[in-house]
């Protein structure tokens, strides 16, 4: 199955160098570039791609609102871009749906990863961008483990799926959770899944969010690992690359 992909972002270069990375894919396709939020979001209803790669910062349309928008009205799964040093704001696009983030500088074989991950219907968390991002959004909402909200929200997990959700919010991937708890693999999806549907959480995103937000994780809490069923797709994207430059002689990320 190839993978339709959107790009968005105002910077040319920028844009057009993620979609020259992604197009010379096999199993992805690039099916527009458009350069504001609102144009993404047209794009995203005329050809229903599977992934949108959204700047968080643009013209006429900011990210987060194109994200919301898009995932309330579509299928398509939303990927923010961010310079997070200056972009304080882009964790408001994880409740706005945002399945993942990825810096500017990110790795292309790292964005290519990205894609797929997203594309089948994972999430993805960078250690060097969302775990912070979540941190500084949940400090001043976060309750005290043993709290009367905790209890009560966390009551209808069984101790098992308790576990799996603090391991989801420490960022461990399905491999490593099942190692941490002795289980196998497909047991892990399976409390993963009972996670999800008992706290009616859309994705692994919002599991970590909730973790935080009950106090099953004190914030401040050091990251351990990128957060997706795969594993990190793009812990290394502190080392900088230009997509521009790096287009040619992509190679997928190993699992």
């Amino acid at each position: 199955m190839t993978i339709r992909v959107v790009v968005a972002d105002d910077q040319e270069l920028v844009r057009s160098g993620f979609a020259m990375i992604l197009d010379v894919q096999d199993d992805i396709e690039v099916v527009a570039e458009v350069g504001d939020g609102a144009a993404a979001v047209s794009a995203v209803r005329d050809l229903r791609p599977d992934v949108a790669l959204l700047d968080v910062r643009m013209p006429v349309l900011d990210g987060i609102e194109a994200c919301r928008t898009i995932t309330a009205r579509t299928a398509c799964r939303t990927v923010m871009l961010t310079t997070f040093d200056s972009d304080e704001y882009v964790y408001e696009a994880l409740h706005a749906g945002a399945s993942g983030f990825l810096l500017k500088d990110v790795r292309r074989d790292d964005l290519v990863h990205a894609v797929r991950v997203v594309a089948a219907g994972e999430s993805l968390l960078a250690p060097s961008v969302a775990r912070r991002l979540i941190e500084e959004y949940t400090a001043v909402t976060a309750r005290p483990a043993g709290s009367a909200l905790s209890a009560e929200r966390l009551g209808v997990l069984t101790a098992r799926e308790r576990e799996t959700l603090l391991h989801l919010g420490r960022g461990l991937s399905n491999a490593e959770i099942a190692g941490a708890l002795t289980v196998s693999e497909h047991t892990v999806k399976s409390h993963v899944g009972n996670v999800l549907a008992k706290l009616g959480l859309r994705d692994r995103i919002q599991a970590v969010i909730c973790a935080y937000e009950t106090g099953l994780i004190a914030a401040g809490s050091r990251p351990a690992v990128a957060v997706s069923g795969a594993p990190s797709a793009s812990a290394s994207a502190s080392a900088p690359a230009s997509p521009a430059a790096s287009a040619s002689g992509v190679s997928p990320s190993g699992e």
